[in-house]
């Protein structure tokens, strides 16, 4: 199994930053992209942002501009820096990975998911 333990979120005024951070531990296993996704209350869980393996970005319209993906490979962890942050980016955020195991590769591919942590952004 791939494990994501994610860390970074917490309580930041209008206009404010953080930074999330999620790593990804289960040696047998390569990932191809990470992602992040969010949850608000009431709402279904959406995609905020993904990168591949080979860097390539993609970004929901909302948060472009302002959110920013990378990661590092060698660590196995995806960051999200999170600027100029909004009352309505207030989510639980959760970190997504998809991995296969190396033996099987990459047409044995599975979505994992971390716990989520809480991002709340005050007005």
């Amino acid at each position: 199994q791939v494990q994501l333990v994610e860390s970074g979120g917490g309580l930041v005024q209008n206009g404010g930053s953080l930074r999330l951070s999620c790593a990804a531990s289960g040696s047998a296993f390569s990932i191809n992209t990470m992602g992040w996704y969010r949850q608000a209350p009431g709402n279904e869980r959406e995609s905020v942002a993904a990168i591949t393996s080979g860097g390539s970005t993609d970004y929901v319209d909302s948060v472009k501009g302002r959110f920013t993906i990378s990661r590092d490979n060698a660590k196995n962890t995806v960051y999200l820096e999170m600027n100029s942050l909004k009352p309505e980016d207030t989510a639980v955020y959760y970190c997504n990975a998809i991995a296969y195991r190396r033996l099987q590769g990459p047409n044995y591919s599975y979505s994992y998911w971390g716990q989520g942590t809480q991002v709340t952004v005050s007005s």
